[in-house]
């Protein structure tokens, strides 16, 4: 009996001792509640705020539908060197919890508002004034946005390093001309979906932001040659590329980016439905460190192009996915190309008609632990014979 009560009381003094930790805010610099968002409720950030105060540096509130901007305020006023906040959404969230951050968080560096579609200029004016230390912003999705309010926030948030406006479709040209201007420190920039966009808002990007790694402007059709001439010239440390579907795009202005910008790490070109093997040639050449390549849907794409790839300077240690998806022309052969890559991890096949299930199992004796998706129709089964009574499923099995 003694032994169990000595047992009880240690781990008392341990729950003791838990508790006092628990309590202690200090221990509280960083939180994640995106495992319980349907069960956050504004109290529950208001406590927080009170118990962690100043201590708290980062938090992470994506998805908590049920906070608002009272409760934000609170945590604004509690918490007043919070660096790192996500809000990602959270749509109760409008302009008055930037106008709180703006008055109480000047040490905020990174805000994301991904979704939180009520917020307008007003919100953009506010961090500009309050929030001077910004360097990372993510309001894609926020549509009412206009350049207005673009300008408002590059003139008082310059050192910007990465700004998503993905889904801001009101954003014209005039407000790229903006961040060129002001924000020359811009590292990662992403403008998905931003339909208005042109050549001449991105050029000025490109002349402006002479650091920029990553650029994003996938779905912005109206884009041409001219996006990837002025990045080669102006860009050279660009690593990322996304220009899905922007079909205008053709090799001339590939070969270009391909020859000043060698650091090239993934590049999403699907349904650049101009480009060629001319320009897969370039890549081979000039980008050693491609590591994703998209080519999905770019139909001229052949079993020529494949090989320079598999024979280029990025094949044998850099190069992991490669998506070919709706490529007509691309053949088992392609595969053979491949399999000297012993870093590809995955390859996308999808409605590759001329690919055999033979090609992908001896890339597989090469590359064993590669993923392959592919699609094969099932085979049609033949004709009953003699009244049989044989019924088949639509994957064609035999019930």
């Amino acid at each position: 009996m003694t032994g169990k009560s000595s047992s009880i009381k240690q781990c008392k003094k341990v729950s003791r001792a838990w508790n006092v930790l628990a309590l202690d805010g200090s221990n509280w610099q960083r939180i994640d509640l995106f495992d319980f968002q349907r069960d956050i409720e504004g109290r529950v950030v208001e406590n927080i705020s009170k118990r962690c105060g100043g201590f708290l540096r980062k938090l992470s509130l994506r998805g908590c539908l049920g906070v608002g901007d009272n409760a934000l305020r609170t945590f604004a006023q509690n918490c007043r060197n919070i660096e790192v906040l996500n809000l990602n959404g959270c749509t109760k969230t409008t302009d008055a919890t930037c106008t709180s951050l703006s008055k109480f968080c000047s040490k905020l560096r990174h805000l994301d508002l991904a979704s939180c579609t009520s917020i307008t200029n007003m919100s953009l004016k506010a961090l500009s004034e309050g929030c001077p230390l910004l360097e990372q912003l993510n309001i894609s999705w926020c549509d009412q946005v206009t350049k207005d309010g673009i300008q408002a926030l590059v003139r008082g948030c310059g050192g910007l390093k990465a700004l998503f406006l993905k889904g801001c479709t009101q954003l014209e040209d005039e407000a790229l001309k903006y961040i060129g201007a002001h924000c020359p420190e811009l590292v990662t920039l992403n403008l998905q979906t931003c339909l208005q966009i042109t050549d001449e808002g991105l050029i000025t990007i490109c002349r402006g932001c002479h650091k920029l790694q990553s650029l994003c402007a996938s779905g912005c059709s109206n884009i041409t040659d001219a996006i990837l001439n002025a990045l080669g010239q102006n860009c050279p440390r660009l690593r990322i590329l996304e220009v899905a579907r922007c079909s205008q795009l053709t090799d001339v202005g590939f070969t270009t980016l391909a020859r000043n910008c060698h650091e090239l790490e993934k590049m999403d070109l699907e349904e650049c439905v101009q480009i060629t093997d001319s320009t897969l040639i370039q890549l081979s050449i000039h980008c050693p460190r491609l590591q994703v390549l998209s080519l999905s849907h770019c139909e001229l794409i052949t079993d020529d192009g494949i090989r320079h790839l598999g024979n280029g300077a990025c094949a044998h240690d850099q190069l992991e996915v490669i998506e070919l998806d709706n490529c007509p022309l691309i053949t088992d052969a392609s595969l053979e190309h491949l399999k000297s890559c012993h870093s590809l991890e995955r390859i996308e096949l999808y409605d590759c008609q001329q690919i055999t299930r033979a090609g992908i199992k001896r890339l597989r004796t090469h590359l064993p632990n590669i993923k392959v998706h592919a699609y094969f129709a099932p085979v049609t089964p033949p004709p009953s014979v003699g009244g049989s009574r044989q019924r088949f499923c639509r994957c064609c099995i035999i019930l």
